[in-house]
């Protein structure tokens, strides 16, 4: 009989983590909103503008990372759990191996120029949104480099496994012995996911960010749908802003490393889709699979009528507010396909994938499919369908983040049972699907 634990199992990740980061954005945000007046207060000559650009959005990231990794280090004392793979005493008793070292580095700085190789080879990469990654990226490399040879030896000191995935990849290319095919296989699987999503996360940060800072507030007040769509706006960009920190502070020392990368073909298939540019042309931005045909939206059904947009208006901010909650939880450990400890707290004590469940309904909830214009109840079974498909591809990458989990963390396995039993939306699904699954062992009968 499978162990259920009493309590809930204790998160990897405090609830301050993500909390510190949010108001440190916030802080940002309110700052730049401010700028203008700030300016006249001190007599700058500068431009009497919000800080609502690119640059900005950059520097808020650093307002939510800088916080969180500090309460990680200071209040926490991350740096010292086993779970980073490091052992500090051991810059005191173990001599450097400035070879291995630098062998790590080379396998580390040849990953990069496949990474960079293989973005100027894919068009995308080139157009629209993404051309504010590239730039970003390509002002960060040279430093990265440079500020790479300094970590890099002094983390080896204290890093119980010397030969990690990096060192690897070096000793294939460098043609040391010692070099294991798997763990280059496990250094691609992390390095792929760093590179894929932290494009994608970099190109819709001005967006996120400038809506909110070049709001005007007075203007929104004024009608309850501009209330709603704002406040989900700035829960968009909480999502993007701290899921963006994830990405890039993948450091041993803030234990927020990547542990490993989903070894399942159909857990990458099923979280690329939904991806560009992979999602241009499958789900809803495409042919394919389109669930907005002929739709208008809920505030085009409910035009008129204030008291039922201010109602719907609510649900679809609490929907996206479940959704950001969900990734600012991770603090700064969030990412697709990996496995970086496990998350308990925050929407996670009440279903093992808040995130999934908030957006899915939310789309239902926000383009309302059955509804179409041209009153066609071809077009509204159609858009349902192939919503409906939309959401079972969440439910697969569901599954394959929680096969990818159960096989690397006991923790994990012991929350995927409470939940089972515990979880406020997971419970009551377990026992249905407990009672609609065929038992094994028992075949139907013949008819008479």
């Amino acid at each position: 009989m499978k162990h259920v634990p009493q309590a809930r199992p204790k998160s990897d990740v405090s609830s301050a983590v993500g909390l510190v980061g949010l108001a440190g954005l916030f802080a940002w945000v309110a700052f730049a909103r401010a700028f203008p007046d700030i300016a006249d207060a001190f007599g700058w000559a500068v431009p009497r503008d919000t800080l609502g650009g690119p640059n900005s959005a950059l520097v808020g990231l650093l307002a939510a990372a800088i916080p969180m990794a500090a309460w990680s280090i200071f209040v926490e004392k991350v740096h010292l759990r086993p779970s980073t793979g490091l052992d500090w005493s051991l810059r005191r008793t173990r001599k450097p191996d400035r070879g291995a070292t630098w062998v790590k580095l080379a396998g580390l700085w040849a990953t990069w120029a496949i990474i960079a190789g293989l973005y100027c080879l894919c068009r995308w990469y080139w157009d629209g949104q993404y051309v504010f990654s590239m730039q970003v990226l390509g002002y960060a490399a040279l430093p990265l480099v440079v500020l790479s040879v300094p970590y890099v030896f002094w983390i080896d000191r204290a890093l119980v496994n010397q030969r990690d995935h990096a060192w690897h990849f070096g000793a294939l290319l460098l043609m040391r012995p010692g070099w294991d095919l798997a763990e280059v296989k496990k250094h691609w699987q992390i390095w792929i996911i760093k590179a894929f999503f932290t494009a994608f996360m970099i190109s819709i940060i001005p967006f996120a960010f400038r809506t909110i800072v070049s709001a005007d507030f007075a203007e929104v007040a004024a009608r309850p749908e501009r209330i709603a769509l704002t406040i989900i706006e700035a829960m968009f960009m909480i999502d993007v802003m701290i899921g963006t920190v994830g990405y890039i502070v993948t450091m041993r020392p803030l234990d927020a490393h990547i542990r490993s990368g989903n070894p399942l073909l159909g857990g990458w298939v099923a979280a690329l889709i939904c991806y560009p540019p992979i999602v241009w042309g499958i789900l809803g931005g495409g042919k394919a699979i389109n669930y907005e045909f002929e739709t208008a939206g809920w505030l085009h059904w409910m035009a008129g009528n204030d008291a039922l947009i201010a109602l719907w208006g609510a649900l679809l901010v609490f929907l996206t507010g479940i959704y950001a909650w969900a990734t600012f939880a991770f603090g700064l450990r969030f990412s697709n396909l990996t496995y970086r400890g496990v998350l308990t707290n925050g929407p996670y004590r009440f279903t093992r994938h808040p995130a999934y469940v908030s957006k899915n309904l939310f789309w239902w909830a926000a383009i309302l499919p059955f509804l179409v214009t041209s009153g066609s109840i071809v077009e509204a079974i159609r858009n349902c369908f192939f919503l409906l498909v939309v959401n079972a591809i969440y439910f697969w990458r569901a599954k394959t983040e929680e096969a990818h989990l159960l096989a690397e963390d006991p923790k994990y396995r012991e929350y995927h049972a409470w939940m089972a039993r515990h979880g406020l939306l997971t419970a009551p699904l377990t026992k249905l699907w407990s009672r609609l699954k065929p038992r094994p062992g028992i075949a139907p009968q013949p008819a008479e």
